[in-house]
């Protein structure tokens, strides 16, 4: 089963919307307009059960070598849970979430900062 669609993303105060463009059995991909924008959510089943969802990130930038010309750069953030087939509810693996999620947001996101940064 799929996200209701279309879904949107802000990054950088900017809003693109993200059309569904495919469908699997278990994966579904949503992309924007220009193709520089995809968030794919995904499931694997087998020992554990892997749930994901995905931000692809595309953007032409001056290469370094060759200011004149532009190259593709692409970067990538995501979220897995990695599940035991039995043991853990969803409400459980939620409750994990808003707590991972609540420590990486706090203080204006200064540990994503750090993390960025390269800090451990």
């Amino acid at each position: 089963m799929s996200f209701t669609e279309p879904l949107s993303v802000t990054i950088s105060g900017a809003t693109t919307t993200l059309p569904r463009t495919s469908v699997d059995e278990d994966s579904s991909e949503y992309t924007s307009g220009d193709g520089l924008i995809q968030l794919t959510a995904s499931h694997q089943y087998g020992k554990r059960t892997r749930r994901m969802v995905r931000l692809d990130l595309t953007k032409l930038s001056p290469d370094p070598y060759k200011p004149a010309e532009n190259v593709k750069n692409s970067m990538s953030s995501y979220i897995v849970f990695d599940l035991p087939p039995a043991g853990y509810t969803n409400a459980e693996a939620l409750a994990a979430w808003k707590g991972l999620a609540a420590t990486l947001a706090a203080s204006s996101d200064a540990m994503i900062v750090k993390l960025l940064g390269g800090e451990s």
